[in-house]
Parts: C-alpha cells; structure tokens; sequence
C-alpha cells in the first residue's frame, strides 16, 4: 500500500512500498496548513502541476537537498534549470514518464500559469495534472488547479482512476458544485479535496463536497495536514 501524508493545500508526500517518496506541488516554507513537525527525510521526485508559488515554492530548494528527479511541463523545467535545478524532465500534455516505482501521464488542466521570478511574472507553458499509474496497477488522478472540462470523461475512459486529489476551494479552482461535476465524469471511487481552507477567499469545505456527492456512493476522503493514511 501507499502512504499518502497531505502537507496542506495542494501539496502532499507518497511513499511507496518500495521506499520511494514523491511530492506533489511541494509548498512547505510558508503555507499556513503545513505540518510543522513533519520531518522529510527522503526524497526521490517532485512533480509540478504548474508554477505558482503554492505549487512549487520549495522546488529549487529540496532540488538542492536531496537531488530528486523533477517532473514538469517543458517550459517551467526549463526556468528550473535555470535556477540551478538538476535532473529535470520536461515534458508535455499526453506524455508518460517512467520514475521505475511509479509512472506519471501529464494531463490537461484549465488554470493559469506563471512563475514568480523576482518582480516578473514568466510564462510557465500551460498548466497540467498528473495520472499515477502504480506498480501494481492501479492508478489515481491528481487534477492540479482547474476548473472542470470535459476531457475529464477521456481520463476515465483511458485510465479508470480509483482515487481523485481535487481542489474544492472555489475562487481559483473548482468549487465543491464543479468538483462533484469533475468526479462524476471522473467515477473515481474515492475523491480526496485539495485546495481548500488555506486562505479566507477558498470557502469550499470537504463538508460542502460530501453534500453534492451524498447520492453518487463516492467516497470523500478528508484528510488532516500531518496524518499518513494508506491506499
């Protein structure tokens, strides 16, 4: 099984049965929901599902710690390098890339993205999310930031995920209406909402979720920032 730790917002540790650890959308150093007592030991990769601070702001620094492979969409790799990042791989919509514990497919998103760079605002190619396809086949969906689009009902269709990350804190994502939307073409079992409660204008709750999906049988998952749960 997977171990699966949220760290807030949208950034979250799986730790695989083989000892490997991934972040998704890593945003440690000053976001308010993350466990403070939290200790990352380990670490193998980083996959960005686009450059917004809240996605990536620790990138560059766990890049210098521990070396991980970094996983992003061509453009945003490509600003990593050039802030001294190693082991990039760039890549594009539709496209898989083998970690050898995990395979990750970026997918579509619909969402901004830009990265923060001193003053400037440089583009960072189009935001994605990610598909995980696991070791022992089974496979989750990790939207990112979006809205919800209609290609959604082509993740399942091609890849049948079991388990949704998806943000329900409305604002600049998906609302709890939208999300319930998105899992339903998505007809994942289970759904684990993101991108809620960090700031005042993210009003949607995993409560607000449950009541849009109570005659649907999917699972809400809420997680606490901190707690390791296994899939």
């Amino acid at each position: 099984m997977t171990q699966i730790t949220w760290l807030g917002h949208a950034a979250f540790e799986l730790r695989f049965d083989s000892g490997e650890v991934l972040l998704l959308d890593p945003w440690l150093d000053g976001n308010p929901k993350y466990p403070k007592d939290h200790n990352l030991s380990k670490l193998d990769a980083i996959a960005i599902s686009h450059g917004h601070s809240d996605h990536m702001n620790d990138v560059v620094p766990l890049a210098g710690r521990f070396h991980p492979k970094v996983v992003a969409i061509f453009e945003t790799a490509f600003w990593l390098e050039h802030k001294g990042v190693q082991n990039t791989i760039g890549m594009n919509k539709g496209g898989t890339v083998d970690l050898g514990f995990v395979q990750l497919t970026l997918t579509h998103a619909l969402h901004s993205n830009a990265i923060k760079d001193g003053n400037q605002l440089v583009y960072g190619g189009e935001a994605g999310g990610y598909v995980l396809t696991f070791k022992d086949g089974r496979r989750a969906y990790f939207a990112g930031d979006t809205s919800i689009f209609s290609e959604m009902s082509f993740i399942e269709e091609l890849y049948h995920p079991e388990l949704a990350f998806l943000p329900i804190g409305d604002y600049y994502t998906m609302g709890p209406r939208e999300a319930a939307a998105a899992s339903r073409l998505l007809k994942a079992k289970t759904v684990i909402p993101m991108h809620y409660g960090t700031f005042p204008v993210l009003t949607g709750t995993p409560e607000a979720l449950e009541r849009e999906l109570a005659s649907d049988g999917t699972k809400v998952w809420k997680l606490d920032p901190g707690k390791t749960v296994h899939w």
